[in-house]
């Protein structure tokens, strides 16, 4: 588990760059979240957009995840199959709100120590900022894992650990 909300991985895949494109196509919904219908319209495991040799893609949701992963990922043909090089991030307006409360957690916490001599609320501050960030991290990976055994499981990989 790393420090920061991202987390990549190259996958080595037997079949083709047409086959692993045409699997996240069959599964993949591009959807216009302002029109119901499309929630309707059939089961998909990912949302998102696929294009020639690259996709952007997330998990199906049926309840809001601040921390489900934005999964970018590009397919190269090879000579026995493809790669797929896959990054995992947080979604940008989440990423925006977990950097910023942890940056005005320890604003507070710089003015609390430093500047008002009031060593408890600047460490309550500090803490919270690191629990703000901790459990940001924490839940990314969780839904990391979750994100990567379906999408292994779209492509017929079988996960290592």
């Amino acid at each position: 588990m790393t420090l920061i909300p991202f987390h990549s991985e190259t996958l080595v895949s037997a079949l083709s760059k047409e086959e692993v494109m045409e699997h996240i196509s069959k599964k993949t919904l591009e959807v216009n979240f302002l029109d119901k219908r499309t929630e309707l319209s059939r089961k998909a495991s990912f949302n998102g957009i696929v294009g020639k040799n690259s996709f952007r893609i997330s998990k199906v949701i049926n309840r809001s995840n601040t921390f489900l992963p934005l999964i970018l990922g590009e397919v190269e043909e090879t000579a026995r199959g493809s790669i797929l090089f896959l990054q995992y991030k947080l979604f940008p307006g989440a990423l925006f709100f977990v950097v910023f409360w942890s940056i005005i957690l320890l604003a507070f916490a710089g003015f609390f120590l430093g500047l008002a001599d009031n060593y408890l609320n600047g460490f309550i501050c500090l803490a919270l900022a690191i629990l703000n960030y901790s459990l940001a991290i924490f839940f990314f990976h969780r839904q990391v894992k979750s994100s990567r055994e379906e999408f292994h499981q779209l492509i017929n990989l079988q996960m290592k650990d």
